[in-house]
């Protein structure tokens, strides 16, 4: 499989079942109330953060990335693993700079959560406010992103329309910035 995108082509050589590193999978056998026994795939994998990033001008900040699961270049939330014994925060300031260039005037973290309830990743969504461009992109070697803003009616359509992997963090960094709320 190939997607487009100039210096973003990824081609798929091979397959292979074993794990590359990122997460791994380990089956869990458990005796049930009724005495039997299911087995369970569970994911286990370091801990992650995902930003809703607003520039000083209220623009909302994404990165253009391969997503090798649905195979195709994807604009997504900002982020990545949080490093053994590192703060959230932290974290989330330095994949900010990282992937985009930008600093955060402010952030504060609004969700924490497992990947799904067959995981024990746990994420984190940081919502950064007043973000400045302070510097140009130094992603991981293994990283080759296009950061970019849009006005926020069109990065709240964007976050809503689902073309991410990360629409939970995205949800939870609209509401806590007021982009959203129940009922509406």
């Amino acid at each position: 499989m190939t997607e487009s995108g100039g210096a973003m082509t990824w081609r798929l050589k091979s397959e292979r079942p074993e794990p590359a590193g990122y997460l791994t999978v380990r089956c869990r056998t458990y005796v049930q109330p009724d005495g039997r026994e299911s087995d369970w795939d569970i994911l286990e994998g370091s801990r992650t953060v995902a930003l809703v990033a607003f520039t000083e001008e209220g623009r909302g900040i994404l990165v253009r990335q391969y997503r090798p699961g649905p195979g195709k270049v994807l604009a997504e939330l900002p982020g990545g693993m949080i490093e053994p014994g590192e703060d959230v925060l932290h974290a989330a300031a330095r994949e900010l700079l990282e992937e985009t260039g930008y600093r955060a005037g402010t952030a504060e973290v609004v969700m924490r959560t497992y990947l799904a309830s067959y995981a024990t990743h746990v994420r984190y969504a940081v919502l950064a406010r007043e973000c400045r461009k302070v510097a140009e992109p130094t992603p991981d070697a293994e990283e080759f992103v296009d950061p970019f803003t849009l006005a926020p009616d069109a990065y709240v359509d964007h976050l809503l329309g689902g073309e991410y992997t990360d629409a939970d963090v995205g949800l939870a960094g609209l509401v806590a910035a007021g982009l959203l709320r129940r009922g509406t």
